[in-house]
């Protein structure tokens, strides 16, 4: 087949190297992926040439060998042929091309709009998947939820508590982000980034500041991408802690989820100690950070990190050891391997159901250090696995920050103070963070004026909704708050 580009995470390549490639070399390279050890991180639509004509562009991740490909095809007729059926994990990234840039992926076997429950120019509602037999019921929940939560719809197919099917409609929040950002980057640029996904502010900003780096060829201090590494861990800490917490909760345990409420506000005033900001605003910048860290304000963070370990340790270990807690966990919610792989899941989710997955393990480069990173994999699928996993990366997590804090290399924060506003022209690049939910995916083309042609962002709740679809699948429908919250996937960053 015709090779396809081959870049690292975080550098740049001039656009006129990416192969444009034939309709069918183009759907052979993708639908071969999988077999040939890749996955797709990244599908879109891409302006291309004088013209701006939309072109079919793919980045492929190949985890082994810790390296990105990346090719393109013209879009003839506004149609192209679909690779779904053959290739499950792009199906949501052609239902969204077609949505915003109406265009057809001819045979795609469920065409239907990602982010609008309204199709584009129709005041006609989209059809929801049904089933017919005695006694089949549907059960409607959402999109406005009891509590603070943002809104989705749930669909559910059941017999009496049986579930059969549960299709998930999103994009009630639709904010146009991607849109937003071409052009840039712009002064508020880097806001916008920040609030992509609220409690992944620290994951996508530096997937953000990565692109911006590799655009004008200046990578970030030692001491700034130690401290974003921090940071980042931070982050991951106050999510998983939360969410196993939350876990707790659900299943009426609560010890863990008092304690687990408690602690997750103490990471989350750690990360405002470092940064000022309790999700991290304001920190991660372009070359570095804003921020730094003082000795004795790193001092303070390890005292409260000691602390918090401590606890974590005790309110945590209390799940494993109670059959209750563990009757509810184990064989509920189950996704199995093959299922995760079809899918292309990514993160805690992927890595319970026994991918060996993270950014941090294939594609970090140096932005850990000399720390040996432990990647954790269980291959059960089920509500126990996804918790467990985030519990050995709590673990992993606490041992970084505080070698890490110890260890800060001297010198600069921060390569340059400003950006410049202009950046390198006619590139295309490509960064990849292992945020706590998993992997995000950053891309951006500039134009022939060193602005943004094109940005693309996928949140990793992207590729995990329809694994939680899954995992309902023969499952009770009183187990969906169970198995919602191990997957914790976040609505405002798929719906962008």
């Amino acid at each position: 087949m015709t090779s396809l580009l081959t870049i690292r995470n975080g550098t740049a390549a001039p656009l006129r190297t990416i192969p444009i490639l034939g309709a069918v070399e183009f759907a052979e390279a993708v639908v071969g992926a999988p077999a040939r050890g890749r996955r797709v991180a990244s599908l879109f639509a891409l302006p291309w040439g004088t013209s701006r004509a939309p072109h079919l562009a793919v980045v492929l991740a190949h985890d082994d060998a810790g390296v990105l490909e990346c090719g393109v095809t013209e879009i003839v007729g506004h149609r192209f042929a679909s690779m779904t059926e053959s290739c499950p994990e792009v199906h949501l990234f052609e239902r969204e091309i077609a949505e915003n840039w109406s265009v057809v992926p001819e045979g795609h076997p469920w065409l239907k709009p990602v982010r609008r429950w309204q199709t584009p120019n129709d005041t006609t509602t989209a059809e929801f998947f049904q089933m017919a037999g005695d006694e089949i019921h549907e059960v409607a929940v959402g999109p406005v939820h009891a509590g603070v939560i943002e809104p989705g719809h749930f669909r559910f197919q059941c017999h009496g508590e049986h579930v059969f099917h549960l299709e998930i409609a999103l994009g009630y929040q639709h904010r146009g982000i991607e849109g937003a950002l071409v052009g840039g980057p712009k002064k508020r640029t880097i806001h916008q980034i920040e609030t992509l996904a609220g409690d992944t502010t620290i994951g996508h900003a530096i997937a953000y500041c990565q692109l911006i780096e590799a655009l004008i060829e200046e990578p970030a201090t030692a001491r700034g991408r130690t401290l974003r590494a921090i940071a980042l861990e931070l982050e991951r800490l106050a999510n998983h802690v939360g969410d196993l917490g939350a876990l707790a909760g659900d299943v009426g345990f609560l010890p863990t989820a008092s304690f687990c409420g408690r602690l997750r506000g103490d990471l989350l005033n750690m990360t405002a100690l470092l940064s000022g900001n309790r999700f991290g605003r304001g920190l991660v910048r372009p070359t570095g950070v804003a921020l730094d860290c003082e000795p004795a304000r790193g001092q303070m963070l390890l005292e409260r990190l000691h602390a918090a370990a401590r606890d974590i340790e005790d309110a945590v270990s209390l799940l494993w050891t109670s059959p209750s807690v563990m009757s509810r966990f184990e064989e509920v919610g189950r996704v199995t391997t093959a299922t995760a792989r079809s899918l292309g899941l990514v993160g805690p989710a992927a890595r319970a159901s026994g991918l060996a997955r993270d950014v941090r393990a294939h594609h970090a480069g140096d932005f850990f250090g000399a720390s040996p990173f432990d990647l954790v994999t269980n291959e059960a699928g089920d509500v126990f696995s996804r918790a467990y996993v985030r519990w050995l990366e709590t673990r992993w997590a606490l041992d970084f920050v505080r070698a890490r804090l110890l260890g800060l290399p001297d010198g600069p924060i921060r390569a340059r103070e400003n950006v410049p506003s202009t950046l390198g022209a006619s590139l295309f690049a490509v960064s990849l963070v292992e945020g706590w939910r998993g992997e995000i995916c950053h891309v951006a083309a500039t134009d022939d004026g060193g602005r943004f042609l094109a940005y693309k962002v996928v949140d990793p709740s992207f590729h995990n909704w329809m694994g939680l679809q899954m995992a309902l699948r023969d499952q009770q429908i009183s187990d969906f708050p169970l198995c919602n919250k191990s997957f914790n996937l976040s609505y405002c960053g798929h719906d962008l």
